[in-house]
């Protein structure tokens, strides 16, 4: 019998191709799109369920809308809010991943009785021994582990990336040469359920009780300016400040109990080590010793690393040269070579 796939499709260029060469290689194909949103949104809205649509039946697949806006709302949203009213700046994409993307849709897939849930990702998958690896792209550039770093066993053993070994201009021509219905619409870093530059109206429309006037401080605790919420602001943020002190200065510290916000020179910023909680491992243990790198943040190419256990949920990572800004709220991600063992989130 056929392999059934099941497929995350948003109706851009990447999930399509990844459903047309599960095609290719024989598979049954389902397509399945989550409307996670109902505002106007990118990747998770009814103009991408329209999108997948016109994909599925140029390649004479089902496809399959399922509602996981109630989900969405529980795990992404209401997190990433409670996160930037605590001061933190958090990584939605990272849960949206753990428990939407590869939770509810890969249920869904299971219901179907699908024997994997394949997505447009960036990454690779490798057994051995019945233990599975998740190993970074081959296109260094759209490599997306650093999102992928919360999956479990269970989860990656149901899943497949076929773009892993792909580079974003090979796929870009095979689709063009397949002919593929895929209607552009450009690369974007804003997230999906919030419009560009409206992150302060999105969180205070939400949590109103953030939008209140706080100090900005310097490093000595003078008073610069006076601020109008602390959901503005991102550690290691420059622009935008509402400060001119004829020097560079980043966000060094946001603290939500006294609504202040602390800037510090650069050299200021630099940090030597961190905290990190609600330690994850893919393969369920602590990692042991050995060369590793650390990414705290997307874009960030990683830097050499010891980490320390403090306990099943906690760690400290030591870096070997100090980095510039560690993020609360952000993933702290832990590789080894181009393998993903885990992390945590920095507090």
């Amino acid at each position: 019998m056929k392999k059934r796939a099941a497929v995350g499709m948003s109706g851009g260029t990447d999930s399509s191709v990844a459903a047309a060469l599960l095609v290719e290689q024989g598979y049954e194909v389902i397509g399945l799109t989550a409307h996670m949103w109902k505002e106007g949104s990118r990747c998770c809205s009814l103009e991408d369920v329209t999108r997948a649509q016109k994909v599925c039946a140029a390649l004479g697949i089902r496809h399959y809308v399922v509602n996981a806006q109630d989900r969405f709302t529980e795990r992404v949203v209401n997190p990433f809010v409670a996160g930037y009213v605590a001061g933190e700046t958090p990584s939605p994409c990272i849960s949206c991943n753990q428990f939407i993307k590869f939770g509810f849709l890969l249920d869904r897939a299971a219901q179907l009785d699908c024997d994997v849930l394949a997505t447009g990702h960036y990454a690779r998958i490798e057994e051995r021994d019945g233990t599975f690896h998740l190993l970074r792209a081959v296109d260094p550039k759209k490599d997306q582990t650093y999102f992928l770093s919360r999956l479990s066993q269970k989860q990656l053993a149901h899943i497949a990336f076929p773009l892993g070994d792909w580079t974003k201009e090979k796929v870009k021509k095979w689709s063009n040469d397949h002919n593929l219905p895929i209607v552009p619409r450009g690369e974007s870093q804003d997230l999906c359920f919030v419009e560009a530059g409206k992150y302060a109206d999105f969180i205070e429309s939400r949590a109103p009780e953030v939008k209140k006037k706080g100090q900005v401080l310097d490093d000595q605790g003078n008073e610069l300016a006076e601020h109008d919420g602390i959901h503005r602001f991102t550690v290691g943020q420059r622009g935008g400040t509402g400060v001119a002190t004829g020097e560079r200065v980043y966000v060094k510290n946001i603290d939500a109990d006294s609504n202040r916000i602390t800037l510090a020179p650069r050299e200021k910023m630099m940090q030597p080590e961190c905290l990190v909680t609600d330690a994850h491992w893919i393969s369920g243990e602590f990692p042991m010793s050995g060369s590793l790198s650390v990414q705290p943040r997307y874009g960030h190419r990683g830097a050499p690393a010891t980490i320390e256990k403090i306990s099943d949920t906690e760690f400290k990572v030591v870096f070997e040269e100090p980095q510039f800004a560690l993020t609360p709220g952000q993933a702290a991600v832990v590789y080894s070579g181009d393998e993903v063992l885990g992390g945590g989130w920095i507090s």
